[in-house]
């Protein structure tokens, strides 16, 4: 790290924003997965709209302290940041990033505008837009992500699967009820 003080350059900011945004996410899909239990809307609402205001502000404080308010230079960190981890040095997740701020926002607010109409959702809408976070998710943390969050962002992905595929194919009771 260079001579800059972490507070004020930004660094600790941003990087805490990003947690609490993926501990919010996390919590959010882990009620969201056991969403025929009562009483799981309101705290899942909370977590889910919480987590993606986390989110945006970690992108404004990137940008802000980070980027100097510059795209280009967003570009070129992304795609300096991607050779590093990958090998190839594009910056195309950018736009990802971009296209997962936009998604996000118009997510939570028609959970928390209208969650009657936005829980019985067609799964044409659902599957895309989880399948999408989850992607972006997985990438944030086990991919791009260093140290304890890249261990914890693996643990949380393995409970995650495992919670949905167990939804998808739970048991069934025995012995059948007539």
């Amino acid at each position: 790290m260079s001579g800059k003080d972490p507070i004020t350059s930004g660094e600790e900011l941003t990087l805490w924003a990003i947690r609490l945004s993926i501990a919010l996410y996390v919590a959010a899909v882990a009620l969201w997965l056991n969403r025929e239990k009562p009483g799981f809307a309101r705290p899942a609402r909370a977590c889910w709209a919480g987590a993606c205001l986390c989110f945006l502000v970690h992108v404004l404080l990137a940008f802000h302290f980070h980027h100097a308010w510059s795209h280009a230079e967003a570009l070129k960190e992304t795609a300096r940041r991607t050779g590093e981890l990958t090998g190839s040095s594009s910056g195309s997740g950018i736009y990802l990033n971009y296209l997962m701020a936009v998604v996000w926002a118009a997510d939570a607010v028609w959970w928390l505008r209208d969650p009657a109409g936005y829980e019985s959702r067609p799964p044409a809408i659902e599957i895309p837009v989880h399948a999408f976070f989850a992607f972006m998710f997985f990438n944030a943390v086990v991919v791009f992500g260093e140290g304890l969050l890249r261990g914890a962002g693996a643990v949380a992905s393995v409970i995650l699967v495992a919670m949905f595929m167990y939804g998808q194919f739970k048991p069934k009771a025995f012995p059948p009820t007539a």
